[in-house]
C-alpha cells in the first residue's frame, strides 16, 4: 500500500490567542504530518509562541493566498510531501481526518478534496449555517479555507498555487482545481470557530458573506471586496 505524506499550511496573523488555545492540538498532529505556519506580519506574540514550542514557521509579507503560498514553498524546500493541506488556525483537524486524505488522494484520479464543516458555537442557527455551506460545497464542487482544502502536490505545482488575490483565493483555487481532475468532498466534519458570526452578528454575517460570493460572480475585483469585507467588520 502507498504511504503518501501530507504536509499542512497554516497561515497566521495576530493569532496569540487561539494558538495558546490550540497549539498542543499542532503539536500532537506533527505524527501524523509536517506542519508550517507562515505569519503575515503579526504585532503580537504569534512567532514567540511558534518558537517557544518548537513549531515550523516561515514569514510573508500578509494575506491568505500569499502567506499559503509562501508556507507551500518552506515546504518544498525542507521535505517532498505527496500532498499539501491548507487549513485555517481556528479549524480542528483531526489526526483521523488527516489519516482519511491519505487514503483518498491513494486513488490517481482525485486531485484534491476538502471536509464538510461544523460550526463550534451552539444553537440552531449555526447547524442551519454548516449545513448551507456543505450542501453548497457538495453540489458546485467549490469550498473554503475552512473546510482544510487539500491538494496533490504536482498539481499544486502545475497550477502555480493560489490566486493572489485580496479575497476569495480559496474559492477561485478550488473552482480552478475542478479542472485537473475529480475533487473528494469528504463526509468527515472538522470544526470551524463560529467566532466571526459570532462577533458581528449571525443575520449580518451571512448576507455579508453571501453579498461578496454574489459580486464576485459578478465580477466584482477582489480587492474591492476586500475593502468591502474589511470596512464591514
Amino acid at each position: 500500500m502507498i504511504d503518501l505524506s501530507v504536509a499542512m499550511v497554516i497561515p497566521v496573523l495576530n493569532e496569540e490567542k487561539l494558538l495558546q488555545q490550540h497549539i498542543v492540538k499542532f503539536k500532537a498532529l506533527e505524527k501524523d504530518c509536517y506542519i508550517m505556519f507562515c505569519d503575515g506580519g503579526s504585532d503580537d506574540e504569534t512567532c514567540a509562541l511558534l518558537q517557544n514550542h518548537d513549531l515550523n514557521y516561515c514569514l510573508s509579507p500578509s494575506g491568505r493566498a500569499l502567506q499559503m503560498n509562501a508556507g507551500a514553498a518552506a515546504c518544498k524546500k525542507t521535505i517532498k510531501s505527496d500532498i499539501l493541506l491548507f487549513n485555517h488556525v481556528d479549524t480542528i483537524i483531526s489526526s483521523n481526518d488527516i489519516e482519511l486524505i491519505k487514503r483518498t488522494m491513494r486513488d490517481s484520479s482525485i486531485v484534491g478534496g476538502r471536509f464538510d464543516v461544523r460550526l463550534s458555537g451552539e444553537g440552531f442557527a449555526f447547524r442551519v449555517i454548516e449545513f448551507m455551506i456543505n450542501f453548497r460545497s457538495r453540489l458546485t464542487g467549490i469550498s473554503t479555507g475552512d473546510q482544510c482544502q487539500f491538494v496533490c502536490s504536482s498539481v499544486f505545482g502545475e497550477m502555480g498555487g493560489f490566486p493572489e488575490l485580496a479575497l476569495m483565493e480559496d474559492v477561485a483555487f478550488s473552482k480552478r482545481l475542478k479542472r485537473y481532475g475529480n475533487i473528494a468532498c469528504l463526509k468527515n466534519k472538522v470544526v470551524t470557530s463560529s467566532r466571526r458570526w459570532e462577533k458581528h452578528g449571525v443575520v449580518k454575517t451571512v448576507w455579508l458573506m453571501w453579498k461578496l460570493r454574489f459580486l464576485y460572480w459578478l465580477g466584482k475585483s477582489p480587492e474591492k471586496l476586500a475593502k468591502m469585507y474589511r470596512n464591514a467588520r
